[in-house]
Formats: structure tokens, sequence, C-alpha cells
């Protein structure tokens, strides 16, 4: 009896399977022809009609024999693309990746690099810090203006210990507009890159440049060491007045700048970044304007060997602080950036 069950129950599938085919069939053969009644010789399939037979090649197997508007290898291209296209539709719902950088933030990086196209990245992450602005180096990389000429190469740190107790002294020359040439003194610090005393004169010598230490170090301020090389402005007057304050003397190699990397690094700071844009026309001149630069330099700029941080430690401002606004002194030959409330 019980096979006599399954037989009937397996006939009547197939009638009903049969007709269902049938009915898919006839379907499809009608559907072809409305699309030849509808475009002419040569036919134009819609979207919906792309989508039925990419239907009826899943669930009829005789789809083949009974298509004749294309080839079965189309219908197959249309589901790839078809699944190409939902998939792409599923993966740019999901957020991927870092999140994206403000455009105020990308447009403040263009116009800081643009402006500035002697410093580079690091100190542009630095001076975005300061103003309560946490980029990577890399984003800065990005979205910063490449200048035409590439920056000067910086020195590299050469002194790391006893950089508290250490301070440094050198020379440079600068030619007014009348071809005199004048002499200035630069007093470094090494623990916070702080010009401790500057002077201009065009008449060098020892007993003037033990002077400039004087007034440099008043009281009980000398450091234990001071750097320099073998000028021979450092005279026997030069000598014994640093070695009554107590300093002792490190003597660089004979041609040896590298051996005096932070005195060096800020005279060329100097030069790149205020003489060669200026013509000096006196002494007092030059004063003032390597007075404003210094104030600029101990109050705004941001050094990679300090964290980013200036040599008068810079606060960072926050969003809450106001808009970032672009000051310029010296009548635009330096510029920082700060924040204020509008």
């Amino acid at each position: 009896m019980q096979a006599v069950v399954i037989a009937a129950v397996t006939s009547l599938a197939s009638v009903v399977r049969s007709r269902m085919a049938l009915q898919i069939e006839v379907l499809a053969l009608r559907h072809q022809l409305a699309v030849y009644q509808r475009a002419g010789r040569r036919p134009h399939l819609r979207a919906a009609d792309r989508i039925l037979w990419a239907w009826l090649s899943r669930a009829w197997s005789g789809w083949r024999e009974a298509l004749v508007i294309v080839q079965p290898r189309t219908v197959i291209s249309w589901q790839r693309k078809r699944f190409r296209e939902y998939w792409t539709r599923l993966s740019r719902q999901a957020q991927r990746g870092r999140p994206s950088i403000a455009q105020e933030i990308r447009d403040l990086v263009r116009k800081i690099s643009a402006a500035n196209p002697t410093w580079g990245s690091p100190r542009i992450m630095g001076e975005l810090r300061k103003l309560g602005i946490e980029v990577a180096k890399s984003t800065v990389e990005k979205y910063r203006v490449r200048p035409s000429k590439p920056p000067s190469p910086s020195w590299r740190t050469f002194l790391a210990n006893h950089a508290k107790d250490l301070v440094s002294i050198d020379f440079l020359t600068v030619a007014t507009v009348r071809f005199e040439i004048l002499f200035v003194l630069i007093i470094l610090a090494h623990d916070r890159r702080r010009v401790v005393h500057f002077n201009v004169t065009a008449h060098p010598s020892a007993a003037w440049t033990a002077q400039q230490v004087v007034e440099a170090f008043p009281w009980e301020t000398a450091p234990p060491y001071l750097l320099r090389d073998r000028d021979g402005v450092y005279g026997v007057d030069f000598r014994h007045r640093v070695a009554a304050m107590g300093i002792e003397e490190v003597i660089t190699a004979a041609r040896s700048p590298w051996q005096s990397p932070y005195v060096e690094r800020v005279i060329g700071s100097i030069r790149r970044e205020c003489l060669d844009n200026v013509v000096v026309l006196h002494e007092r001149h030059l004063c003032r304007i390597l007075t404003a630069y210094f104030d600029h330099y101990h109050r705004w700029r941001c050094h990679q060997a300090l964290a980013m941080d200036c040599p008068q430690p810079r606060p960072i401002q926050g969003r809450e602080q106001g808009a970032v606004v672009e000051v310029t002194e010296s009548d635009g030959l330096y510029r920082h950036y700060e924040r204020r409330a509008a």
C-alpha cells in the first residue's frame, strides 16, 4: 500500500511540474514576442526584461532552449553584473577606513604650507597642535602645498647630553646696503633653544665679546660650559673673563661647524627666515630687525627638538577659544596662528 501511495504522489508531482514548466515556457515566448513587437527588428531590452530572464535562468532549467532574443551568455553576464552592483551598494553603505579630515583643517594645512614654504611637516603639525588640532604627520604630508624648491636641510642634533649646562656662542656676518660688514654675536642656551643675548658691532674684539658674555649672564647665572669655535676674536681678554666667571670653555675642532650644531642651526634660521628677505641699512636697523625676529622666534616658532613647543612654552588653544586667525608681524615678514574669539 505504501508503494502505491508513493507512486501516485510521484506521478502527480511530475504532472504538476511539467505543467508549470509549460506555463513558464509560454511566458518566456510571449515575453520575447512582446519585445519584438515593441522594438522592431532590433529589440531593445529594458531593466525589467533583464531581471525577468535572470530570474528564469535560476528558476527554470529549460530556459536556454526557449531563449532566442539574445544569447544565453548575455543573460549570464546580466546576472554577474547585478551581483557586482549589489555588493558594491552594500560596501558603500558602511563606513570604511579612518575618519575623514574636515575641510576646514585641509584648507588650513594648505594655507600654512603655502604661506611658509620653508616649514616642514613636523613644524606644521606642531603649529596645528598649538591650535588644538591633532593630526598625524601623514595627514600634513597629504594636504600640504609642495614648494617649487625643497626647503633647506635641517641640522641633525649632535649634542644630547648636558644640554641644560651648555651654551653656544658664535658670530654671523651681515652686509649692509653700503657694503659694510657687520658682526652679530649670538649666545644660545641649549636647553630651550633660547637666544640669551645678541649684539651687533662693526669692529669685534676680545674685550667687547667678553663684555657681552658678562651682560648675558649677570650675577650667579653663568653656565658651567661654553661651546665655541677657534675664531681669533676669542682672545686672551675673553678667556680670562670667562674663566673668572667660572665657565669652562669647550672648543670645537678646526673647520668643524657640525660640532656646534645648535647655534649653527639658529644662524641658518636667522638667515633664511629674516636676513634673506630684507636689505640692512645700518647697525641700528639690523638691531631692530633682529629684535623683532627674536621676539617671534621665542614666542611662536615651534621646534621639533622641544616636542613641537616654543622656546617660551606656548599653551595649547582649544576649539572653544575661537576661530584660527593668521597674524602677521613685521609687515608680513613673519606669521603665526592663534585662536581668537569672534
